[in-house]
Parts: structure tokens; C-alpha cells; sequence
């Protein structure tokens, strides 16, 4: 093959010079505006000599073309003779030409930069901030609880990284989130499962990185590969969070993010709180204030003046606090620990308070009045009848968690249309330890069924949303389902203890006028968990101890097991009381008050010097044991 030609060399040379873009394309009309003044000026200099306009010098002359150049409406000043007439004619005309494709081209690189601002990938150089992978309803009320918790801050930033389009992300926060207060949230496009691309986010500067699990079929493989990506090359000096669909993917996520992530088994955690609340009304209230920011939250201090004391002590230094634990040195946390247990310096207390400028240590005298104080054991667990209507992924998990809470014989009947559920129930039946398990075929909603299985028989009906259909549709069925039921206890003048399950919290103040005790929003919870972990990971395993059927969980008991009935107490001598039964108290709940929202009686973390009464069937909410 013969050598490439110079013309051939010379539009080699120019492609790869317009291919630059922008910036190329203004050089080159820069260049053709100044040759096209030269020959102008030397055209008039040879042909219009000794004319008006000839008999400049070359400065004047090279001047004058600029101008007509640049400025077609020149022309229409010239008045001389024909030949430096037609020379400035067609300057104007190539003027008129370079300046047009300028316009053309400052146009379409406008564009282009706009597209590219668009797209969201410049760099994020914000420091301290929460990143957010991946998009999901969750993101709506993980941002809506961070504005709240950096309500005080003068300046807070949320960066989210998503394969979507940017502009489209802050629209929709728009929508749903008008009103950021003090929060900065700043979207940009790119897979948060690729290195390159979450280095846009810049996550060696943020504080905690929370990572969201997709809408695709295999949510777990893309939070693993997340994992991987933002803790690759271990420069990372933040914590990440994140929450598994299925808990067969637990260890591999964990493994994926190493020591700095905190990951939760998600359908574990609800099938957990869906036990312990359909076997207490009013605990899924509790469990949304102590997760959400609008509310008391958990705090960790240290407190050098209860150095070297008992934790009974501690107890009653707070009036405006509840002491739940202690943070030992070696970073584990001891929730309900023995009262005579001593606080070490660089234990850190576990406490229950409204904001963290409300901890503060009361030096006077609690005021406690024995008098009213009872002693009492818990009544002997008896065996219990649940009815669960509905079948999803979560349902396995209920059962084997309820397995562990009810006493020996027990009875567990369930109801569902769910194609899954026959073969899962002869499957999990034998593994059951102390209750029997019986399972029945049929529609959720039809109120024929539901009155021939005599719901007021049960001690508990779990309502739970199916899995094989639409959100809005299980909302739907779910919600007809406590209706009937409403209907059904209406006209035996009775009250069913019903705890359900809502697949969308938009759908929970529908559900509230069918006076079921408790909604379980799984999305929701596992995203307040997630916030929470994020903006303090030591409360990953406060958590892990309330969730978990070993150890001291939350309770509501009867408030006659603590004091008298009908007699003024104040918390200080609930708590003493509680703390006699090796347990901690951190609030009450009113049945008076139940059905009002948005507490529905419960009063968590009270202020330990105001007077109050409590009535037969009121409960005490306490940290025990069982």
C-alpha cells in the first residue's frame, strides 16, 4: 500500500481537529474571521487605491474589514466607489456566514453542556455527607427522616447515585419532598454497583453510605455487587448499610461489605416485629418512635459523674431520659443490664430521649412513693390460638418466630389462597416445636369463610399482604379482609386483637377506619432501621438485641403487675418498681387513648416527675426478658 498523500494527511489532520468539538470548531472560525480581514484589507489596498476607503493606511484598512466582518450592518455606511463597494459586499457576506455557524455552533455546544449536566456525572466534592445507592420508594422516607435528623445543622447534604435520569430524581423529591429545610440533595446518573461511577459520588468523603436494594429480579445480587464496589480498594472510612431480600444472602453480603457494613436479613426483621406486635398491641407505635426521627430517638453518652456507680442509679438520674443500656468499652452493647451492675469509665449509657440537648443529669432526689408499688409475678404463659389470613416470603419466617414466643399447645391456623402456600405449610409443619399448625384453602376476603372459622375464637389474627400480586391490589384485599372483620366484632359487641401488614404506608390511614390495633409497613420500618443505622451503626446491635427472641425485648404488661390501679404515681416510681423485676420501664400506654392517632395511647419516655394514673388494662412498657 503506497504512503498517504498530503491532502490525504492534511483531512486526517483536520477531522481529528473538528472531531475535538466546541472549542475546535470556534478556533477554526476565529482563524477563517482573521484571513478573511486580511484579504479584504489587501484586496482594497491593490484594487481600491485612492478611494475614500483605499487611502488608509493598513491598520485603518485591516480595521475597517474587522468590522465588516463582524458588524453586517456596516455596510450600509459606505459610500464610495464601485470597487471597495463590492470588495466590503462580500466580506460582509462571508461575515454574515462566519457569524451565523458561530451562533449555530455556541448553540449546539450549549446544548451538549446542558445534556451533560443532565446526565449527572460531574464530580460531587461535598464532604460529610450521606450517600444514598440505588432508587427505590425507600429513598422518600430514608431523606424525609435525614431532613429531620439534620434539622440543626446549618448546611446537611444527600448525595443519591441511580441509574436514572437526574433531572427526573429531583423532580419526583420535588414532588414528594417539598419542603428540605436545611438538607442539600444532590442526584447524579451512573450504576451504583460500578466503581468508576460511585467514584462520582465521592464516598471517601461521606460520613455513611446507605445502599438501597433494586426493583429487579435478583434485588441481592445488586446489593452485593454494591457492596463490592464501594468498599473496593478499602479507602473507604464510612459505614455502609444496606438490607437483603432473602437471609440465604446474609453471609455473602456481609462478606461483601466487610467490616464496615452493616447489613439486616429485611423479611427476618418484619416477620420478628409482626410476632412480638400481634402478641402485644401498641408495640409497632413504639417501634416507629424510637426508629423515626420525628420522635425520642436513641442516644449513647458517656456520663463521668456515674463513673464507678450502680446502674440503679443511673436510672434514676434522668428525668427527661430512659437509661435502656450500657455501650461497654469493647464496643458491645448490653441492653437491660443487671440494676447492680457498676458503669465503668468509657461505658457509654444507652438512652431513650426526645433530642440529645434533652440529656441531662437531675441532681435531685427521685420522688418515689413505695406505697403504690405492687408485687406481683407474671401470670403463667398459656397456650394461644393465631390466625394468620394471607400468605408472602414472609410467612415462614412468622411461623418459625412464633414457634418460639407461644407456650405449648398452642394452635396456628392459617388461611390463604397464596398458590405457595400449601406445599410451604406441609413442609414447615413438622419442624414446629410447641404449637400445631393447621392450613386451609380458601379466599381471605370472602365473609362467609371468615364466619365460619369464628375469628373471636382467636387470641391473635396476623393480616398479611399477598406477594403475587400488585402492592396496591394486597393493599386492597388486606383492607377488605379487616373490614369484614371490623364488621363481624361490631355485631358481637367484642374486639378482635388484629395486627396487619400494609405493603403501601400511603394505604395506612385508609386502613386505620377498620380499628385493627397495629399496621406493620415493612418498606417503611426497614428504611427508618436503615437511617438510623446509618447515622449511628452502634445501633445495629441495640437493635439486633430488641428484635431478637434471646435477651431483653420490649414488652407492654399489665400496668397492675408494676402499681396500684387508680392511685396518682409518678414514672420515677414505675421505673423503681420495674427495676425490682429486673426489668426497665421507658413508657406506658393508655387503652383509654388507643384508637387516637398518632400515638393511639402510648407515651414513651415520659417526663419521670409528672403525676399520672393508670387504669385497669392500661400497660407499662418495659425491657424484659420474656
Amino acid at each position: 500500500m503506497s504512503d498517504p498523500t498530503f491532502k490525504q494527511r492534511a483531512r486526517y489532520w483536520f477531522d481529528n481537529t473538528m472531531s475535538k468539538g466546541t472549542k475546535a470548531l470556534i478556533g477554526w472560525l476565529t482563524v477563517i474571521t482573521l484571513v478573511l480581514t486580511a484579504i479584504c484589507a489587501i484586496l482594497v489596498l491593490i484594487f481600491a487605491r485612492g478611494s475614500d476607503g483605499g487611502s488608509a493606511g493598513l491598520g485603518t484598512v485591516l480595521w475597517t474589514s474587522f468590522l465588516h466582518v463582524l458588524d453586517p450592518g456596516n455596510i450600509s455606511g459606505d459610500e464610495d466607489k464601485l470597487p471597495y463597494m463590492v470588495i466590503m459586499f462580500a466580506t460582509t457576506i462571508g461575515g454574515i456566514v462566519i457569524i451565523s455557524s458561530l451562533v449555530g455552533i455556541l448553540t449546539t455546544g450549549l446544548d451538549a453542556k446542558l445534556e451533560e449536566l443532565r446526565k449527572g456525572r460531574s464530580f460531587v466534592v461535598e464532604t460529610d455527607h450521606t450517600l444514598i445507592l440505588g432508587w427505590s420508594d425507600q429513598v422518600f422516607i430514608i431523606i424525609s427522616e435525614l431532613v429531620e435528623a439534620n434539622e440543626s445543622e446549618k448546611r446537611a447534604c444527600v448525595v443519591i447515585l441511580a441509574d436514572r435520569d437526574k433531572v427526573e430524581m429531583e423532580d419526583e423529591i420535588r414532588t414528594k419532598l417539598p419542603d428540605l429545610k436545611t438538607t442539600v440533595v444532590v442526584c447524579r446518573t451512573g450504576d451504583p454497583s460500578d466503581p468508576a461511577d460511585i467514584g462520582i459520588a465521592n464516598p471517601t468523603s461521606a460520613k455513611s453510605i446507605i445502599v438501597l436494594t433494586s426493583a429487579e429480579e435478583d434485588p441481592d445480587a445488586q446489593l452485593v455487587r454494591s457492596l463490592l464496589a464501594v468498599t473496593q480498594g478499602g479507602a473507604l472510612k464510612c459505614h455502609v448499610v444496606g438490607a437483603v431480600a432473602e437471609g440465604r444472602n446474609l453471609p455473602a453480603a456481609r462478606l461483601a461489605g466487610g467490616r464496615a457494613a452493616h447489613v439486616v436479613d429485611a423479611n427476618d426483621l418484619m416477620a420478628r416485629l409482626m410476632v412480638q406486635t400481634c402478641r402485644q398491641s401498641g408495640l409497632s407505635v413504639v417501634y416507629t418512635d424510637l426508629l423515626d426521627f420525628g420522635g425520642d430517638e436513641i442516644y449513647m453518652v458517656e456520663e463521668a459523674a456515674l463513673y464507678g456507680r450502680p446502674l440503679s442509679q443511673a436510672l434514676h438520674s434522668y428525668r427527661t431520659s430512659s437509661v435502656i443500656g450500657v455501650m461497654g468499652r469493647d464496643g458491645r452493647c448490653h441492653v437491660n443490664p443487671p440494676s447492680n451492675a457498676v458503669l465503668n469509665p468509657g461505658d457509654k449509657l444507652i438512652l431513650i430521649a426526645a433530642d440529645d440537648s434533652a440529656i441531662r443529669l437531675d441532681g435531685s432526689r427521685p420522688a418515689i412513693d413505695e406505697g403504690a408499688i405492687v408485687t406481683r409475678p407474671d401470670a403463667p404463659p398459656r397456650p394461644e390460638r393465631t390466625l394468620i389470613l394471607g400468605w408472602n416470603a414472609r410467612s415462614r419466617m412468622i411461623l418459625e418466630q412464633l414457634d418460639q414466643y407461644v407456650a405449648p399447645g398452642s394452635i396456628t391456623d392459617v388461611v390463604t389462597d397464596h398458590p405457595d402456600a400449601p406445599e410451604a405449610v406441609r413442609a414447615i409443619g413438622p419442624t414446629m416445636r410447641v404449637q400445631g399448625l393447621n392450613f386451609k384453602n380458601d379466599d381471605t376476603t370472602d365473609r362467609r369463610m371468615l364466619e365460619s372459622i369464628n375469628p373471636g375464637g382467636y387470641n391473635h389474627i396476623i393480616a398479611l399482604c399477598s406477594d403475587d400480586v400488585s402492592p396496591q391490589l394486597a393493599d386492597s384485599r388486606t383492607l377488605v379482609s379487616l373490614l369484614h372483620l371490623r364488621d363481624m366484632a361490631q355485631r358481637a359487641n367484642s374486639r378482635f386483637k388484629v395486627v396487619s401488614e400494609m405493603a403501601d404506608d400511603r394505604n395506612r390511614a385508609l386502613a386505620q377506619v377498620t380499628q385493627a390495633d397495629d399496621f406493620i409497613v415493612s418498606d417503611k420500618l426497614i428504611s427508618l432501621l436503615l437511617t438510623q443505622t446509618a447515622e449511628n451503626p452502634h445501633l445495629s446491635q441495640v437493635f439486633a438485641h430488641l428484635f431478637s427472641p434471646e435477651g431483653s425485648e420490649i414488652y407492654l404488661k399489665s400496668a397492675d403487675l408494676y402499681v396500684r390501679p387508680g392511685v396518682p404515681v409518678n414514672f420515677y416510681t414505675v421505673v423503681e418498681s420495674a427495676r425490682r423485676r429486673g426489668e426497665t420501664a421507658i413508657g406506658y400506654r393508655q387503652v383509654a387513648l388507643a384508637q387516637q392517632a398518632p400515638g393511639y395511647g402510648v407515651n414513651l419516655n415520659p417526663d419521670k416527675s409528672q403525676m399520672f394514673m393508670l387504669q385497669s388494662g392500661d400497660k407499662i412498657i418495659v425491657l424484659a426478658e420474656d
